[in-house]
């Protein structure tokens, strides 16, 4: 009997160990393993871990905030994707993904901000134009933007039509014409 709680303390032990023992690059890799299973609790979990190890990682982040977007916890995605772009400034796929989550939060001025980034050092971002058209559209606190709502939407359906992706390029056609309508033919020209 006193064999077998030794022998059962020392596996449990060599467990925690174990856990104890990963690194930040081993917490990053159980973190992007258990968001590919979609278990973004885990993940976020995982991903803090790493972070705590090695707070100067942009990617670790990165994919936190990726794991809260997909948790719809906005403003926590909103915190780990702007730290991302703080240490990797030059990652344009940072600072779309960190446009989408602020026109999900509705703060269209830091959409923008972001994502004009994006559309003047990274060409063909279909992703990009489609978001700051967006973002422009909502905009109120300026003049209306209509030349850089029709030119960003219009941007998209193209760049979506050409990377053969039809559901996208079709639900940015459906704002384009909304934004046309609204904004009429004439208004755009």
């Amino acid at each position: 009997m006193r064999i077998v709680v030794f022998l059962s303390l020392f596996l449990l032990g060599l467990q925690v160990s174990t856990a104890w023992g990963l690194g930040p690059e081993q917490w990053f890799e159980e973190g992007n393993r258990f968001s590919s299973e979609g278990r973004f609790e885990d993940a976020v979990k995982a991903y803090q871990k790493s972070i705590a190890a090695n707070s100067l990682s942009p990617v670790a982040h990165y994919n936190l905030g990726i794991a809260y977007k997909n948790l719809k916890q906005w403003d926590q995605a909103a915190k780990s994707l702007e730290k991302a772009v703080e240490l990797e400034s030059v990652n344009m796929d940072m600072r779309v993904t960190l446009g989408h989550v602020y026109n999900i939060q509705e703060r269209w001025a830091d959409a923008i901000g972001q994502l004009n980034i994006v559309v003047h050092r990274k060409k063909g971002d279909a992703q990009a134009h489609g978001n700051l058209g967006w973002a422009y559209y909502n905009y109120k606190k300026g003049p209306p933007f209509k030349k850089m709502v029709i030119l960003n939407l219009s941007q998209a359906v193209k760049l979506f039509e050409g990377q053969n992706l039809p559901e996208a390029a079709e639900a940015t056609r459906k704002i384009l014409e909304e934004a046309r309508n609204k904004f009429g033919q004439s208004s755009i020209q």
